[in-house]
């Protein structure tokens, strides 16, 4: 895994949001003799750059605003963030956990941890995609679980079906259909549910 995350940092396309400053100039070289594809924007843009695998902002009180303004246009998976901080107080610490920073470079900027900054960083981020999707392929299974109990219910009070007579039936259906037991379930939720609708109707 670590070696495949340096190996990834050749060619990594990051996005610096820095002033065009002898600091600025300095940190995309450095980047860019480590092997990343760099660009530069400044002042803030309205939103990241959508092909940036990485981004290195600055992080002070005069982009406070900017910041926000930027993440709150994101409709977007965020990509990797570093920020870049001169100075450490409660206002600039809130504002780091706030922007989702993965990393921090202080001021001022060295080629000395830059590398291992990038790949704490990256390797920090890869780690929250892997827990997002597990937790989501949970969830999904969890709504599958939940509509297979509804249609077993359903079957069971309509039927007079035991629980597991109700579950075979689904998945027998389901099978037969060449369909997901899930799908199955609420293709028999539906079916019930109009037809209660029916039934109120005068």
């Amino acid at each position: 895994m670590a070696i495949e995350i340096l190996r990834d940092l050749r060619g990594l396309r990051i996005e610096v949001l820095h002033p065009p400053d002898a600091e600025g100039i300095s940190l995309v070289e450095h980047l860019r003799r480590i092997g990343c594809i760099t660009s530069t924007v400044w002042p803030f843009p309205e939103e990241f750059a959508p092909t940036s695998d990485l981004v290195v902002l600055a992080v002070d009180h005069d982009s406070r605003e900017p910041l926000r303004r930027l993440l709150r246009g994101q409709d977007r998976k965020l990509p990797t963030v570093i920020g870049i901080v001169e100075y450490e107080n409660p206002s600039i610490l809130q504002l780091v956990l706030e922007i989702g920073a993965h990393a921090v470079i202080e001021r001022p900027v060295r080629p000395f941890g830059l590398l291992t900054q990038l790949a704490i960083a990256r390797s920090l981020w890869l780690r929250q995609q892997e827990t997002d999707s597990r937790v989501r392929k949970l969830e999904r299974k969890l709504g599958g679980i939940q509509k297979i109990q509804r249609a077993r219910l359903i079957l069971i009070a309509s039927h007079g079906l035991s629980e597991e007579d109700a579950y075979q039936t689904i998945r027998r259906q389901a099978m037969s259909k060449r369909i997901p037991m899930e799908e199955m379930a609420v293709a028999i939720i539906h079916a019930h549910d109009l037809v209660s609708e029916r039934a109120r109707m005068p």
